[in-house]
């Protein structure tokens, strides 16, 4: 590989992570937009951090930190910012992994957690607003009512509530939404590996060429 391979190889890996330190600076604005607009409560109360603000600014910090570790390093051709890069990038797909493996193994009490969390916070919906807040909008998303149905609300349920009375609870519609959208999601998910490991592939490959570079000129 030559000097002009090293350049295209360098090149090609900056841009690579521009894209992707603007995506996170996208996802880190609208995280923050979120929690400024109040958009989205709590919607579990035994996780109370656990917010659609809150996590779209911790994936947008961690896509914009390793972004920027990327392109600073290929484009100085800096050895140490680069294997930064590639640790970072190993030790997120192995988290996304072990994820992907306690999602399936604990399927069923992680099901079970749900269920008892949007009950739990069912109940506060009249007397906290962030808890009125995320109910109204996964209603209002998902087209559902409730827990398990209308026949949850005591009172008249609220305007975010379907018309129809036969409509489902709000916990049936997020397993049926998960299901029928599953395709999709693994497909994304499946992308987002395979980008990682070719990021990680891009800066291995440029950090031996840069070790062969260095000893070709005598450095």
């Amino acid at each position: 590989m030559g000097m002009s391979s090293l350049k295209l190889l360098k090149y090609v890996l900056f841009f690579f992570n521009l894209l992707f330190w603007f995506c996170g600076c996208c996802i880190l604005g609208f995280g923050i937009y979120l929690l400024i607009n109040h958009n989205v409560g709590i919607l579990f109360h035994n996780l109370p951090s656990l917010t659609l603000g809150n996590v779209l600014i911790i994936v947008g910090s961690i896509i914009m930190v390793v972004a920027f570790l990327g392109c600073m390093g290929s484009i100085k051709e800096n050895k140490c910012l680069l294997m930064s890069f590639f640790i970072l990038l190993l030790i997120i797909l192995l988290a996304e992994v072990t994820l992907a493996i306690l999602l399936f193994v604990y399927e069923q009490r992680l099901s079970k957690s749900v269920a008892e969390g949007l009950t739990n916070s069912f109940q506060r919906y009249y007397s906290d607003n962030s808890t009125k807040a995320a109910w109204d909008s996964i209603q209002t998303f998902l087209q559902c009512c409730g827990v398990n149905g209308t026949s949850d609300w005591i009172k008249p349920s609220p305007a975010s509530c379907p018309s129809d009375l036969q409509v489902k609870g709000c916990y049936v519609k997020a397993k049926q939404w998960f299901q029928s959208n599953f395709l999709y999601i693994g497909i994304i998910t499946i992308c987002v590996c395979v980008i990682q490991v070719l990021g990680m592939s891009f800066a291995l490959t440029l950090n031996c060429q840069i070790d062969k570079t260095s000893q070709s000129l005598g450095l």
